[in-house]
């Protein structure tokens, strides 16, 4: 039995019999009641039981739906959009776009997906990514010259979600140097680019974007920093999961497209004005050496300026971690 095919029958919220379900599908009723407990334990999600009615999931699914995405595309990102891969599960969208990168995947190839089995942040953290929940999105595209011209890239990517956002009526979006989305001091996405290919030469870029939009409370208890999703930063009433995608394409599309050629110095004042830090008291972890300073914006490559008292210090990305000194 599709687990997708069972949910999107169920994803209206409404109440339906377990014998109209296993019509449906094909299926026994035990075996649809056997699924939908499946589902409850693995996936976190809510579904509900009533003798006479049958089941529900209260508040229903905001499923995923390819052609809901595209009509939301302008013709600016219609044109870089190569192709988008709707998947109901992955390991990760960024590993899977890797794997087409090796088979030769080509610019503009999209992937997103319902949930993922081992989604990925920064310095090996797992991405807490229950199923049609948030938003798990990855974008490939090649460039020809190599890491150097891609300096900055993943700060411009974070002004971009901003604007995404801000289309989708979610404002005061902070960031955090160097790939942090938040909102009212907590973290609502991330950012993670995975480069293939020769650092000095043409190589394959692949753009990972993760946003909370309605984080279920049981996913959450794996989460070990403050959080907030869409739906909170919205007031209660998020945007759907298809026009925020839709959004992030609009934004993300043309920046890959141009910004080898323009690099990220046309985007740091826009960066600068979101930046969540800017003159705070703040801790840099490099792994070897713990740095403690005022955060002061960052360079036109995107480097951090940190002052330490006895100067300016240049940091850049990698496994670097900010805090704020408390």
């Amino acid at each position: 039995m599709a687990t997708s095919k069972l949910l999107s029958l169920l994803a209206d919220g409404e109440f339906r019999s377990g014998q109209d379900l296993a019509h449906a599908l094909g299926v026994s009723r035990t075996a649809v009641w056997k699924q939908l407990n499946k589902v409850a334990r693995e996936a976190g999600i809510e579904v509900q039981s009533q003798r006479g009615r049958g089941y529900r999931i209260p508040g229903g699914l905001d499923l995923l739906d390819a052609a809901q995405v595209r009509a939301g595309l302008e013709p600016a990102a219609a044109n870089l959009l190569t192709d988008l891969l709707l998947l109901d599960r992955t390991d990760s969208t960024n590993a899977e776009l890797l794997r087409r990168a090796a088979d030769g995947g080509q610019s503009g190839l999209v992937c997103t997906a319902e949930s993922q089995s081992a989604g990925r942040g920064r310095r090996g953290r797992d991405w807490v990514s229950p199923y049609a929940g948030n938003i798990y999105l990855s974008l490939l595209w090649r460039f020809g010259q190599g890491a150097a011209a891609l300096e900055g890239m993943s700060l411009a990517v974070g002004v971009a979600v901003a604007r995404a956002l801000a289309r989708c009526g979610v404002t005061d979006t902070q960031l955090k140097w160097p790939n942090d989305v938040l909102h009212g001091d907590r973290k609502l996405g991330g950012i993670l680019l995975e480069m293939t290919g020769d650092a000095d030469g043409p190589c394959q870029v692949v753009i990972g974007v993760g946003l909370n939009v309605r984080m279920p409370s049981a996913a959450a208890a794996a989460i070990d920093q403050p959080w907030t999703d869409l739906t909170a930063a919205a007031g209660g009433g998020s945007p759907g999961r298809n026009t925020v995608l839709a959004a992030l394409l609009n934004e993300l599309l043309p920046l890959a497209a141009e910004f080898e050629s323009v690099g990220f110095a046309p985007w740091r004042d826009a960066w600068l004005a979101l930046d969540a830090y800017a003159g705070r008291p703040v801790v840099i972890d490099t792994g070897a050496n713990r740095l403690v300073g005022s955060a002061q914006g960052v360079d036109e490559r995107g480097a951090l300026r940190l002052d330490t008292g006895s100067g300016v210090q240049l940091l850049h990305g990698g496994e670097i971690s900010l805090r704020p000194d408390t």
